[in-house]
């Protein structure tokens, strides 16, 4: 007999394969002795009432032998001397695009402006301990994209898109731990991704597929309303009558090169805001309800949403026991991101607090047309420079002061390396960004205890929540509406927004390229 089952457990027991056994065992109704066999398959956290719970849904076999769990199969093949198609960008929606071409019988050409994980190290270092941005290595440009240094969170709300379950696979195939595949919220941790990114590089170039890294597109190659190609820094051409454009929302140029060469792209909404640090402690104790977390329960995150004056305000990328790193992609801008590592072991909380802006906000500073919100997006993030005084140090201040608009004193502790300036946010953040955060997070201390502390700090500027710009593309074939071949893909083009998300998009185009014969 194969039975499934959903069990509640203490944090305490949940990692305890006896007590897992013998709870499953008197659900179903039979002795733990008849177990011959047994698999978690989901796992997560229900911390709703006082204390909190772990919920397992498990499979058993009650005296037969448990069936193997069904092997994954990437299906990747050796596509050295087939058709080419150009993958510009080498993000998680650029990797899993070349994956899912080389599944499908295409060779992709990986064009990557940054270095590859192990060289893009030092300029991150540089970045951290000297305030020096390389513009094309930093956060967002390199090996793995912004998605190598942003978490690895692998939680999506994606499901219609594409195949969340085969992107979880895909990562436990290159090295992910199988936890992935059975929590409810996965997270892998900035501190695995590279190896895992390595591993999806070296299997792409193993099937015949190309990656170029220090290479940067500056021309795509019309002929009429069709792709012919690409033209890179270095003067070559590289044809091809499919390209997959996978930039990053962060890659301000290739946007003014579509514009530029009456390509059409429009004006995109985004959130702006701060990213805000709590001691993790605070943020256990709102919401696990208790003093001390309790052994065995991981961090514990939130998610916060409002509406305030008129617009949404709500939490964006949550790392529990993470740092607040420098994300700015050129000289004399302040952008901040934040990470975890897979322990998620440092002693602060921090989370990007964003307000939605839209085209009327960027018309009120003089900014229209196509690339209005990246000019507004650049004003803010050259504002937070000067304010912090360079070197990347960023502007500051305490939650409490913020609200009463006062300058702050002193700062609290904070894990942002570059370090921190104390600054009224007011000379920093536009009136319409200030006025709906001030109202936030006194609402957000309503709705989670202690949330509304002097021990928290605000940082600006969380700028990179999404592209300020969208390439339109057809429903349908995903293709750019007014270019043959060209495919806008995931967060650069408005499409999608986190690794995984991201990735599925990546799939999407991949798929959608082939089967419109685009290749070579």
């Amino acid at each position: 007999m194969i039975k499934t089952v959903n069990i509640v457990l203490a944090p305490a027991d949940a990692a305890d394969t006896r007590t897992i056994l013998r709870v499953a065992a008197e659900e179903c109704g039979v002795t733990t002795k008849s177990i011959t066999g047994h698999r978690i398959l989901k796992r997560s956290i229900d911390a709703r009432s006082r204390q909190a719970r772990f919920v397992l849904q498990v499979t058993i076999a009650v005296n037969e032998p448990l069936p193997e769990a069904p092997a994954f199969d990437p299906q990747l093949q050796n596509v050295s001397n087939v058709p080419a198609v150009v993958i510009v960008g080498a993000g998680p929606a650029g990797l899993f695009a070349a994956l899912r071409l080389i599944s499908l019988g295409r060779k992709p050409i990986i064009i990557e402006r940054g270095k590859d994980v192990r060289s893009r190290r030092r300029d991150l270092a540089a970045i951290n301990k000297e305030g020096v941005v390389n513009p094309e290595s930093n956060y967002c440009f390199g090996e793995g994209g912004a998605g190598t240094y942003s978490d690895g969170k692998l939680y999506t709300r994606s499901t219609k898109r594409g195949n969340v379950q085969r992107i979880l696979q895909l990562f436990h195939h290159f090295g992910a731990a199988e936890e992935i595949l059975i929590d409810a919220h996965p997270h892998i941790g900035t501190n695995k991704l590279p190896h895992i990114i390595t591993a999806m590089r070296e299997q792409i170039i193993a099937c015949g597929g190309e990656v170029l890294f220090n290479t940067r597109m500056t021309d795509l190659l019309l002929d009429g309303d069709r792709i012919n190609g690409i033209k890179t820094d270095d003067g070559t051409v590289i044809k091809s009558g499919a390209v997959i454009l996978a930039t990053g929302h962060s890659a301000r140029d290739i946007f003014e090169l579509l514009h530029r060469k009456k390509i059409l792209i429009e004006c995109k909404p985004f959130a702006l805001g701060v990213r805000i640090e709590h001691p993790q402690s605070i943020i256990d104790a709102a919401q696990y309800h208790c003093t001390v977390r309790e052994t065995g329960l991981p961090p514990a995150s939130y998610s916060l949403v409002a509406q305030e004056t008129g617009r949404g305000v709500f939490s964006f990328c949550m790392c529990p026991g993470g740092i607040i790193a420098p994300a700015a992609t050129a000289p004399g801008e302040v952008v901040v991101n934040g990470w975890s590592p897979s322990k998620r072991n440092n002693p602060y909380a921090n989370s990007g607090t964003v307000v939605a802006v839209d085209e009327k906000d960027f018309a009120r500073y003089g900014f229209t047309g196509p690339l209005a919100a990246m000019h507004y997006q650049q004003m803010v993030e050259q504002q937070a420079f000067k304010a912090g005084g360079g070197l990347l140090v960023a502007p500051a201040q305490r939650m409490t002061d913020f609200v009463n608009g006062k300058r702050s004193a002193t700062l609290p502790g904070c894990s942002y390396l570059p370090g921190l300036h104390s600054v009224p946010l007011k000379t920093v953040l536009p009136q319409e960004v200030h006025a709906a955060l001030q109202k936030a997070v006194v609402t957000f201390g309503k709705k989670m205890k202690g949330y509304y502390t002097e021990e928290a700090v605000m940082v600006a500027t969380e700028s990179r929540t999404s592209s300020p710009v969208r390439i339109p593309r057809d429903k349908e074939t995903l293709e750019h509406v007014q270019i043959k071949g060209l495919f806008p893909c995931a967060e650069g083009a408005g499409y999608a927004g986190g690794i995984v998300s991201a990735a599925i998009d990546g799939e999407r185009c991949a798929e959608m390229c082939v089967q419109q014969h685009y290749a070579g």
